[in-house]
C-alpha cells in the first residue's frame, strides 16, 4: 500500500480572510507571524507544501529568523525549489532590515522589564525541541543591538564556556546582556544547574565589566526571570 501524502493548501486556496497578504492589509503587519511574513516574500510553495509551511520549515532548520538571515545566497539557493529569485527577495528583505537598524538605532526594541525580553523570543524559543542558549546584546540604554545563539544542548556548567558567551558582546561593545534559554519540556522552573550556570555567568560579567541584567527561562508559553527570583544573582 502506498503512503498517504498529506495535502497542504496553497495560499490561493485559503479563505481570503486567512491569507497573509490580505490579513496584513486589513490588520497591519504586526499581527502576522514570522512564517507568514516570509511566505509573502516566497509567494508560492515548493513541492506540494504551501508557502507558509516552507517558511516554517526554513525557520526550524536554521534555528529561527537570525539563523536564516545569516545563510549565504548559495546556501539558500541549494534548497530544492527555492530558486534564485526567491532567495534574492529574502536576502534583500534581510538587508533592508539590517540597514534600517543601523540608520535608526532609536527604533531598536528597548528592554524595560523582563517581560520585554521574554516577549521578543517567546514565540520562537517556546517551540524549540532542544535547549538553546542565547544572549540579547544591549547598549547603554538597554536597546537591543542583536541576538546571538551561543549553545545548543542541555545546560551544563562543564560544557558552557563563559568566554564564548561574552565574545559577541565584546565584539559588539555591548554594555549589558540578557541570557535566555528554553526548556523543551514546557516547564520553565529553574533547575540547580540553571542557577549554577547563572552564578558563573554573572561573576564573569563583573570581571569583563558587562552587566548581566537577567537570565530568562522560556517553557511553553511561560517564562521565569532568575533575577526576579534572586537565583544566581547576588
Amino acid at each position: 500500500m502506498s503512503a498517504t501524502v498529506e495535502y497542504l493548501p496553497t495560499i490561493k486556496e485559503m479563505p481570503a480572510s486567512e491569507r497573509p497578504r490580505e490579513r496584513l492589509q486589513a490588520y497591519g503587519e504586526s499581527v502576522l507571524s514570522t512564517s507568514e511574513l516570509i511566505a509573502i516574500l516566497l509567494r508560492t510553495g515548493i513541492e506540494g507544501q504551501s508557502a507558509i509551511n516552507v517558511a516554517s520549515r526554513l525557520l526550524k532548520e536554521h534555528r529561527g529568523l537570525a539563523g536564516l538571515a545569516r545563510c549565504s545566497f548559495d546556501q539558500l539557493a541549494n534548497v530544492k525549489g527555492l530558486g534564485p529569485a526567491k532567495v534574492a527577495q529574502l536576502k534583500a528583505a534581510f538587508e533592508l532590515g539590517r540597514r534600517l537598524l543601523n540608520e535608526s538605532p532609536e527604533e531598536r526594541p528597548q528592554i524595560r522589564c523582563p517581560a520585554d525580553a521574554a516577549n521578543l523570543l517567546m514565540s520562537e524559543m517556546s517551540l524549540l525541541e532542544q535547549e538553546h542558549l542565547r544572549t540579547l546584546l544591549l547598549d547603554t540604554k538597554n536597546r537591543v543591538l542583536a541576538t546571538r545563539e551561543i549553545y545548543v544542548g542541555s545546560l551544563n556548567t562543564s560544557l558552557i564556556r563563559v568566554g564564548e558567551l561574552f565574545r559577541p558582546a565584546i565584539h559588539a561593545n555591548s554594555a549589558a546582556v540578557i541570557v535566555v534559554h528554553n526548556h523543551p519540556s514546557g516547564d520553565p522552573t529553574p533547575s540547580p544547574e540553571d542557577v549554577a550556570v547563572t552564578r558563573q555567568i554573572v561573576e564573569a560579567g563583573k570581571l569583563l565589566d558587562i552587566e548581566v541584567l537577567d537570565h530568562l527561562i522560556i517553557g511553553g508559553q511561560r517564562w521565569v526571570s532568575l533575577k526576579e527570583r534572586g537565583l544566581g544573582f547576588s
